[in-house]
């Protein structure tokens, strides 16, 4: 029997209660669950579920209204701007679509957070931009310009400059969105490798099933800011609950009919009473 690694079992991001509001306008509603090191866990939830919202808030650009969430021993919650962009500058977000800087080559994209945040001679960061474009099969791209790429190598060149300030914690946004399935597939490997060499602790946001069923250790279903359930792969694949066989089996909502529409059904049912109600009084 191989000893237990104690190390997994720490959890580097812990939710506590978390809610988030925009204005009066709660969006997530009191989340909580851990994220253990090493792990990868991958984030379900369709359009407007939350998921890009409680995403946000574990990088720090949104900040809580209550609760607690715990990265690196720090509570986000009420920690200040300083600390904030400390715990920053030890993890890595790849944004949806790359968000590379058009008018920057690749390897300037890649650069950008060693000259924004380190001391390093510029033969140093060179090293390190060959270095991390090479670890996501980039080497020798690093003159040209974003445009001048496909969708698949924009999406690595961003993880490329997220992992230039080597992170403890990866964040992906909807990785394999805008992708032909081969491509996708292509940018699914890269985080499994990412994982495999670096015992990364990354988190997947994504309604990608395909993707998520492949890349994930353990996944939460989020809907309208809600925790619906959470388990590893095969827990979610065998889950009876109504949400989940919905999301999984991609079942469409029932119908809802247009408001004019609705309204008009009301009204005529008003009317269909009214005159159910004359006519036996006139009996």
């Amino acid at each position: 029997m191989e000893p237990r690694d104690d190390s997994k079992l720490e959890a580097m991001i812990s939710l506590r209660d978390l809610r988030v509001n925009y204005g009066e306008r709660e969006i997530l509603h009191g989340l909580t669950f851990e994220v253990m090191r090493g792990e990868t866990l991958v984030i379900l939830g369709g359009s407007g579920s939350g998921k890009s919202t409680l995403l946000r808030t574990l990088v720090g650009l949104e900040r809580p209204s209550s609760g607690e969430i715990w990265l690196k021993g720090k509570n986000l919650a009420v920690i200040s701007d300083a600390e904030m962009n400390a715990i920053r500058k030890r993890i890595g977000m790849s944004f949806q679509g790359g968000a590379l800087f058009g008018s920057m080559t690749v390897g300037e994209n890649v650069a950008l957070p060693l000259r924004e945040h380190t001391r390093l001679e510029e033969p140093t960061i060179e090293i390190i931009v060959r270095l991390k474009l090479d670890q996501v099969g980039l080497a020798g791209f690093e003159n040209y310009l974003p445009s001048q790429l496909s969708g698949g190598m924009k999406k690595r060149a961003a993880v490329a400059r997220a992992m230039a300030m080597d992170p403890e914690i990866l964040f992906f946004d909807e990785p394999s969105a805008g992708l032909d399935p081969i491509i996708a597939a292509g940018v699914d490997e890269l985080i499994l490798e990412l994982k495999k060499a670096f015992h990364m602790t990354i988190v997947v946001v994504t309604h990608e099933l395909a993707s998520a069923f492949l890349i994930a250790d353990r996944m939460v279903l989020i809907e309208k800011g809600n925790i619906v359930a959470s388990g590893s792969r095969e827990e979610m694949r065998s889950s009876a609950h109504p949400r989940v066989r919905q999301f999984l089996d991609r079942i469409a909502e029932p119908e809802v009919l247009q408001e004019a529409d609705y309204l008009q059904m009301l009204t005529e049912d008003h009317r269909a009473a009214g005159r159910s109600m004359t006519q036996r009084g006139g009996v």
